[in-house]
């Protein structure tokens, strides 16, 4: 009789630890496509998804019970641990490298079915006027050799 309780329980806790592990996922994979600019999108990316693998493996260690298998899953989970924060930072760090700057002021998502305003068009610059002795340089015929 204990040992079925024990089962049960053990499974539960691995379902709820996997399903809180797929909600952070699917939240910020929702904050990747809410986001407005590449730096919010790769903070939503990066705490969620690191997160929410660390409670799907969690759950999946508590569901293997002490075997092998859950200590290969400590070893992934560790190794997860380590590296996707640091590859979210070395992604960042090129970008902000390469000059992409971040977006800044007020920003108010759009309704969901709501269109985006289009971009203002900038004006066209006029071509710089000439100067007079540039004009008159056009102007005069080159001599032929």
């Amino acid at each position: 009789m204990s040992g079925e309780f024990f089962h049960t329980a053990q499974m539960f806790i691995a379902g709820v630890l996997m399903i809180g592990g797929v909600f952070f996922v699917l939240a910020g994979a929702i904050g990747v496509i809410r986001m407005p600019d590449f730096y919010t999108r790769m903070h939503a990316a990066g705490v969620t998804d690191t997160l929410g693998a660390e409670l799907i493996l969690l759950g999946l260690i508590v569901q293997a019970g002490f075997s092998q298998t859950s200590i290969k899953l400590v070893f992934i989970a560790f190794f997860l641990f380590l590296t996707s924060p640091t590859a979210t930072h070395a992604v960042v760090g090129a970008a902000w490298q390469s000059g992409l700057k971040p977006k800044l002021g007020k920003y108010k998502a759009p309704a969901p079915g709501e269109r985006k305003p289009k971009p203002k068009p900038k004006a066209k610059r006029k071509a710089p006027a000439k100067t007079a002795k540039k004009a008159q340089a056009a102007k005069k015929p080159k001599a032929k050799t």
